[in-house]
């Protein structure tokens, strides 16, 4: 079940403490991330801070075609501070943006997304939605680096299955191959079926008492944990930490399609 608004804006808030934490605790800024190669930990901490700032911008500009040109701006001129305290200052300040931002038009405001609207609303609560998962995986990027990473939290992960299915991967650009279904198992005993065909991509809850049996099973199937699940998803953990049954090269025909709407 998708999170409350109230919950969504609790979690970015922990999970960019969490953030910050990790940054602080590093011993050098230049240190290259393991799940993105071409980034260090500043890199990263930059991105993730101007994407508060990015997102804070077009939720208060509200609906529109594109993205608002100030908000575009912005950041390509964005340069955060070095010194660690005041990166940490840069960063907290960054996160009480967003919030701000969404708090004061709270969760069904429209606004420009990148993502379909096929399944995932272009508002504010959307933009809720996916930055929680933003940052906790680039939680997890930091946490990585230093060595010491840690499982997303339950809730995060379990609404984070459906929020990478629904936004990241719904589309009605039509699948250019051969129609096929792709089964996500949690073993908190959630489970999600992404339906590939012309009509495009789109993703729905399964029976916990059914899902991957009889005649519908999927092509392809996925178990793991929900934050285990996630972190595939996001390709930050290899095919060999979760277990796949079925015909894995579809796996890599989805991984690979950049569908055009």
């Amino acid at each position: 079940m998708t999170l409350e608004f109230s919950d969504l804006l609790r979690l970015i808030d922990e999970r960019s403490i969490a953030f910050r934490g990790a940054v602080a605790a590093a011993p050098d800024l230049d240190a290259r991330v393991p799940t993105c190669p071409e980034w260090t930990l500043f890199d990263l901490a930059q991105h993730l801070g101007g994407g508060d700032r990015f997102w804070a911008t077009l939720v208060a500009a509200g609906p529109a075609d594109a993205p608002a040109a100030e908000a575009v701006a912005e950041r390509a001129a964005l340069v955060a501070p070095r010194e660690p305290e005041a990166l940490s200052a840069w960063l907290a300040e960054s996160t009480q943006l967003l919030l701000g931002a969404l708090r004061a038009v709270g969760p069904d405001a429209g606004c420009w997304t990148w993502w379909s609207a096929a399944q995932s609303p272009p508002t504010s609560g959307g933009v809720a939605r996916h930055r929680v998962q933003e940052t906790a995986v680039h939680t997890y990027d930091v946490q990585l680096t230093l060595g010491a990473p840690r499982p997303l939290p339950d809730a995060v992960a379990l609404d984070g299955v459906d929020e990478f299915l629904s936004t990241c991967c719904a589309t009605t650009a039509p699948w250019p191959h051969k129609p096929a279904t792709f089964d996500f198992h949690a073993t908190e005993g959630a489970s999600w079926r992404l339906t590939v065909d012309g009509d495009g991509a789109r993703s729905d809850r399964l029976p916990t008492t059914t899902a991957g049996e009889g005649p519908d099973a999927a092509g392809v199937s996925v178990h793991g944990t929900a934050g285990e699940l996630i972190l595939f998803m996001y390709d930050r953990i290899p095919a060999d930490a979760v277990r796949i049954d079925g015909d894995a090269g579809l796996l890599d025909l989805l991984r690979a399609w950049e569908p055009e709407e």
